[in-house]
């Protein structure tokens, strides 16, 4: 019959049409393995900023440095958008019973903040943060107190002679240098009595 093309046809568009909308993903609707909706203050962290001591100068509020090893230090808050508030714990890494702590309460204004100085025996610690709504995990980082860097760098060695107005060299240094002058007079005398004592022997 002339129409069986056309009714062949048409049904091989309906599967088609069928198997588009099939494979089509209804708006609206999550993918497979898609990630929850990142909350306020999610991408907030807490860095670890030197605070005045012995001479070395406070690295700025706001820097985006992480100091990894510092002796007095405080903690610099950002990113933290509408947060208010963050609580943060420090505690010896890894823990040890009885170990130095931390913590205490920041508050924010636009998502940044920081604490006051803060001091720790010299060790290595981990330091974490949370603040209600948050959804993210991570929020944690190490870091070492050492106190004793400073104290521990030799100084460096002198280098060639005195400075202008400096006067002088080293007492062991001074010692050989007169000592070997003393010696080479000596020899330079007792080489002319002997000589004028074999002349007067020989009738010279």
């Amino acid at each position: 019959m002339p129409t069986t093309p056309l009714r062949r046809r048409a049904a091989r568009i309906a599967a088609v049409t069928a198997l588009t909308a099939a494979l089509t993903p209804i708006t609206g609707l999550p993918s497979a393995g898609a990630s929850a909706p990142m909350a306020p203050g999610d991408n907030g962290t807490l860095k670890v900023h030197t605070a005045p001591w012995d001479g070395v100068a406070r690295t700025p509020y706001g820097d985006a440095i992480d100091e990894p090893r510092v002796c007095r230090f405080y903690l610099d808050a950002a990113n933290f958008e509408t947060v208010t508030a963050v609580t943060w714990n420090i505690v010896t890494a890894p823990t040890v019973p009885s170990g130095a702590t931390l913590n205490g309460t920041l508050n924010l204004r636009n998502g940044i903040g920081h604490t006051e100085d803060l001091t720790l025996p010299d060790g290595q610690y981990r330091l974490t943060w949370e603040f209600t709504g948050a959804t993210a995990t991570n929020r944690e980082k190490t870091f070492t107190v050492d106190c004793r860097a400073s104290m521990s760098t030799p100084s460096p060695a002198p280098q060639g002679g005195p400075a202008a107005g400096g006067g002088g060299i080293a007492r062991d240094q001074a010692f050989t240098t007169v000592a070997g002058a003393a010696a080479v007079g000596l020899t330079a005398v007792g080489g002319v009595m002997w000589y004028r004592l074999r002349r007067r022997t020989h009738g010279a």
